[in-house]
């Protein structure tokens, strides 16, 4: 299953917090547990440390009942999540996402010639995607020429510091690779990606005058329409921001690349 290594690990994240919490907030005060039972519809509640029956808790001692059921509560809390815990880390001792894609790619090149791998790899899927052909938006008369590493011409510095980027760090794109957005139109999105986690197209928009009203009204109405189409922010889509004052973060960008495209 695609993800599930990255799944393991932020639960994991996520039962460790618990444990260091429900840890903290432990009474071990509290001896015994706590026994309910009713009595003619009145709720009784007894104290059990010897015995299973345990000792009636007067009315008035309104704390104890809730130390101690929030004493066993809290136990069961982390005898569960730190049992979860250790569960998880014995299977990310010996998981790999791409174990399966691995032994294929592990092969000598004379043998992979020879083998249909179960499923295409990445790398087969990525390398289709990159040399379907495309038709880019032209670019208007008198426009700067700014060309990219990799010999293209793009837009703007923001677009040639991310294409740039892209290219040092091995990340095929796609630059305004054309998009239909329902009930929008035609979109160019800054970049495309094939997505490995996804196996599927996803876009990094770089919205670079967000101090300019007509230009930020524009931008949100096109990022809305994403949403609408179901390219979400996190998921298959990357943003990034800009404005005179606040310039293109390169180590923002390295996150980003970090996070969705490696």
């Amino acid at each position: 299953m695609k993800g599930l290594k990255e799944m393991l690990i932020e639960e994991q994240k996520y039962l460790e917090a618990v444990i260091a919490k429900v840890s903290e907030r432990r009474d071990v005060s509290a001896e015994g547990s706590l026994r309910i039972s009713m009595d003619h519809g009145k709720v009784r509640y007894y104290h059990c440390i010897d015995s299973k029956y345990g000792e009636y808790i007067p009315r008035e001692n309104e704390e104890l009942p809730r130390r101690l059921a929030q004493k066993v509560y809290n136990d069961s809390v982390l005898k569960t999540a730190t049992s979860r815990n250790k569960l998880i880390t014995r299977c990310l001792k010996d998981y790999n996402d791409d174990e399966i894609e691995e032994l294929f790619e592990s092969l000598h090149p004379e043998r992979k010639k020879l083998v249909t791998p179960i499923e295409p790899t990445f790398k087969q899927l990525e390398e289709e995607w990159y040399a379907a052909p495309y038709t880019g938006k032209a670019f208007a008369e008198g426009t700067p020429v700014i060309m990219s590493e990799r010999g293209e011409r793009v837009r703007s510095k923001s677009e040639k510091i991310l294409a740039d980027y892209f290219f040092r760090n091995d990340v095929l794109y796609k630059y305004e690779k054309p998009l239909n957005l329902s009930g929008y139109g035609m979109v160019f999105p800054d970049f495309s990606f094939f997505s490995k986690k996804l196996r599927k197209e996803i876009y990094w928009e770089h919205e670079g005058m967000m101090d300019k009203p007509e230009y930020a009204v524009k931008a949100v109405k096109k990022l809305n329409s994403y949403q609408k189409n179901g390219i979400l922010p996190g998921e298959r889509l990357i943003l990034t921001f800009e404005t005179e004052q606040d310039v293109l973060n390169t180590s923002i960008v390295k996150q980003l690349v970090d996070r969705y495209l490696k």
